[in-house]
């Protein structure tokens, strides 16, 4: 088993900033692929960037490339997710996820079996 509790979500202006973390617990990481994922009012959840815990290998959405960036500490047992240029569709619960497999599937939900709570993310226009 693995427990994720994400924190840093909340209320921003657009072109602001925020940095989400995620921190685990139970199984070492070591082979595992850590993600975030975000879910937005009346739509599907969707990824947004995901991480190897090893080897540190990233791979985000289109939609957040060049503004958002994933990262791990390994000591802390931690990934972050930091969003720069925030803008309103940015707007959504966040998700923190840890699965595995080969990486054509790390974009997608069914890969990942841990999941956190959640933390809500709002950008103001």
């Amino acid at each position: 088993q693995v427990q994720l509790v994400e924190s840093g979500g909340g209320l921003v202006q657009a072109g602001g900033s925020l940095r989400l973390s995620c921190a685990a617990s139970g199984r070492t990481l070591s082979s595992y692929v850590m993600g975030w994922f975000r879910q937005a009012p009346g739509k599907e959840r969707e990824f947004v960037a995901t991480i190897s815990w090893s080897g540190g290998i990233t791979y985000y959405a289109d939609s957040v490339k060049g503004r958002f960036t994933i990262s791990r500490d390994k000591a802390k047992n931690t990934v972050y997710l930091q969003m720069n240029s925030l803008k309103p569709e940015d707007t959504a619960v966040y998700y923190c996820a840890a699965g595995g497999g080969p990486p054509v599937g790390w974009g997608r939900i069914s890969t990942y079996a841990y999941w956190g709570q959640g933390t809500q993310v709002t950008v103001s226009s």
